[in-house]
């Protein structure tokens, strides 16, 4: 009966009263451990509930937040939240499942708590967040997530699956000495669903955090997408989103470590880190320093930033090292002296020009570049450093262009780069011009185009600016296709499809699609 009471209590008090009633809940249950499993459950239930509603402001959520966390700390560090613990003592008591999909969390600290199955998919980490030391013995589901404060993971033990496809990082994150036993997902944020699965029921509840980042407008990503319709491990919507730096330093992987279309915007050292199975991580900025790869031939696909290589086998694998073979390339676009990315920029197309089989890994680092989120706004007054930076983009774009277009060959220009694919997934664009540019397959799902795109006279053997009918791309000045070849059976029209546009574009469907 107690227990009945303290829980309306919590339902039915605002303000101050309701910051009490959280407390009295907190010592009712400490008093009587039973009870932890549906504590935790009904206070996840409130902190679910959207924002204001029912008086759940940012106090009674930050609140709702401490009493969770002790609820769910082992008995001997609750009090010393911040004290050592043995990460292999076994729970005291159980690991107690949580529930917080859609919530919305403030300043949670569930540092050292040891959890079952977490399912946080489309929450709010508002303010400062830690799973520092925290212990997650079943899967761990934080897909598309939105962290706008630092988030520390410090040192946690993921057990089981990790998944955190398309989290949205805006401020700090820090994953050192996290150990990922299995899956370690950072890929894209759809959740792949047999056809049977119940959760097609309720997939249109879905309810994933706005999409308001700078220069965006909302691509509509897919929450989930039937089993089987992505044949290849290349397909998908946008990965993980680093917008502040992040650090993996002495991160172990003991599973697959998936990365690919994760955007790292900063720095993003892997220091010392281990990895033992199949491994996507190629984004310029990620320097893997000491860091060691125990896998093998099987664990294809394997894919390194260009600029590092695996070296002879050691005890504890082979170490990644810088890359002789391509230099004087070495990571340059990582630097944060922009004189220093301008030149390697140019060290990546003397590669090109000279080193053909050098040409797409050179196209996908740049890529990579051009994926990195913008942290200012393209419409408000910039900084000298953002203005060089968006003046820096451009260039690379300019300097793809010039490589894509056989004319530039034939007029005593850089020489033609045939067959090469663009992977540009959620990239914001400036003034892109892609005009009589020949492309193999060029991946402009999600992508912003800002100011004037060209892409008249273009020929691509395909193109794909959405996926299906979610994951659009959006056009925030003119676009001219005229005269373009998108798809080799479809035509223009049918390639964009339900793409936003917000100024003119042109469109010559007198040109068909070839034969």
């Amino acid at each position: 009966m107690a227990y009945q009471s303290a829980v309306r209590a919590v339902a039915q008090e605002t303000g101050v009263g309701r910051i009490a009633a959280l407390r009295g809940l907190g010592e009712l249950v400490a008093r009587r451990p039973g009870l932890r499993a549906p504590a935790v459950a009904a206070l996840a239930d409130h902190l679910r509930t959207p924002v204001e509603a029912d008086g759940w402001d940012v106090d009674a959520r930050r609140e709702a937040g401490r009493v969770l966390a002790a609820l769910l700390r082992p008995a001997a560090v609750a009090g010393t939240p911040t004290g050592p613990v043995d990460p292999t003592a076994e729970p005291e008591p159980p690991a107690v499942d949580l529930d917080l999909r859609a919530a919305t969390l403030v300043d949670l600290d569930l540092s050292h708590v040891v959890l079952g199955t977490v399912r946080c998919a489309d929450a709010r980490f508002l303010g400062a967040t830690s799973f520092a030391d925290a212990r997650f013995t079943g899967v761990a589901d934080f897909a598309r997530t939105v962290w706008p404060g630092p988030a520390r993971f410090t040192r946690a033990r993921f057990l089981d699956h990790a998944a955190f496809g398309r989290a949205r990082f805006r401020s700090d994150a820090d994953f050192t000495g996290a150990r990922f036993a299995a899956f370690a997902w950072f890929g894209r944020g759809e959740d792949e669903l047999w056809e049977d699965d119940p959760a097609w029921e309720t997939i249109e509840e879905t309810s994933p955090a706005p999409w308001d980042e700078p220069n965006e407008d909302d691509p509509h990503w897919p929450v989930a997408v039937l089993m089987g319709d992505y044949q290849e491990w290349s397909e998908g919507g946008d990965g993980a989103r680093f917008v502040g730096p992040v650090s993996f330093r002495q991160a172990r992987f003991a599973g697959p470590a998936w990365f690919f279309k994760a955007r790292f915007a900063a720095a993003a050292p892997f220091h010392q880190a281990r990895f033992a199975g199949p491994v996507h991580l190629d984004q310029p900025t990620v320097d893997l320093t000491g860091a060691t790869w125990a896998g093998t031939t099987a664990d294809e696909p394997v894919r390194w930033p260009l600029g590092w290589t695996p070296a002879p086998a050691g005890p504890d694998g082979v170490e990644l090292v810088p890359d002789a073979a391509v230099g004087p390339y070495a990571g340059q676009l990582a630097d944060v002296d922009p004189d220093v990315r301008r030149a390697g920029l140019g060290t990546l197309a003397a590669l090109g020009d000279a080193r053909p089989e050098l040409r797409q890994p050179v196209v996908d680092t740049i890529c990579g570049y051009l994926r990195m989120p913008l942290s200012f706004g393209l419409a408000e007054a910039r900084t000298d450093a953002q203005a060089i930076e968006l003046e820096l983009r451009r260039s690379a774009q300019r300097l793809l262009a010039a490589r894509l277009r056989p004319s530039t060959d034939a007029s005593g220009g850089p020489p033609h780069w045939p067959g090469t694919d663009l992977m540009l997934c959620g990239a914001t664009l400036v003034d892109l011009d892609l005009g009589g540019c020949h492309v193999g397959y060029a991946d402009f799902t999600g992508v912003q185009f800002h100011g004037g795109t060209g892409f008249a006279g273009s020929v691509f053997t395909a193109a794909a600016f959405r996926l299906g009918g979610d994951g659009r791309a959006s056009f925030h000045g003119p676009v001219s296709f005229a005269g373009a070849r998108l798809d080799r059976r479809r035509s223009v029209r049918e390639v964009l499809g339900e793409v936003a546009c917000h100024a003119g574009v042109v469109i010559d469907e007198a040109v068909p699609p070839p034969e």
